[in-house]
């Protein structure tokens, strides 16, 4: 028997916090897209095949980790996240949707120790996205050919800005 959220857990409109780290996990309900409140929801360690596109209409999201999933790929849908920060470190990621540059809150993105090619990470995530944090350490490639992409330079001009913000 696959484990399963029971459907109750999603009528908390107030809730802001979700942790479910571990559980073996291999989807979300239907109703999980009601937890209006929610800012931060950790799925990290469960059995997730795809990124949960009920997240999409979650509009206070803030914080999402789904590392240490089987996840394969990042799909369409993604773009309407509203995420500041996505982890999608240790999964088996070998796609992902132009449509992520489109995430309009989208900061930090974390995609270390996954299964990505160079030519499959979107050009746009580094010349046309609000993004100032790209991990993508232990794919495989060599960080430093990132530095050859197209756009590179307007990725590092946020990066070295939030960099400033913080120091």
């Amino acid at each position: 028997m696959t484990p399963a959220l029971p459907e109750e857990l999603c009528k908390l409109k107030k809730l802001e916090t979700l942790h479910l780290n571990g559980n073996h996990l291999r989807q979300l309900p239907a109703s999980f897209g009601q937890l209006s409140a929610l800012k931060t929801l950790s799925l990290s360690g469960n059995q997730l095949r795809t990124v949960p596109t009920q997240l999409s209409g979650l509009r206070h999201l803030d914080v999402v980790d789904l590392s240490k999933n089987q996840i394969q790929n990042v799909p369409d849908t993604v773009g309407e996240l509203q995420a500041i920060e996505l982890n999608l470190n240790q999964n088996q990621i070998s796609q992902i949707s132009m449509q992520i540059s489109h995430c309009p809150r989208l900061k930090v993105l974390r995609l270390e120790e996954n299964c990505l090619e160079l030519s499959m990470l979107p050009q746009s995530i580094l010349s046309d996205s609000q993004i100032s944090l790209l991990a993508v350490e232990g794919n495989l490639f060599e960080i430093k050919k990132l530095r050859e992409l197209e756009g590179y330079d307007k990725y590092m001009e946020r990066f070295t800005a939030t960099k400033k913000k913080f120091a």
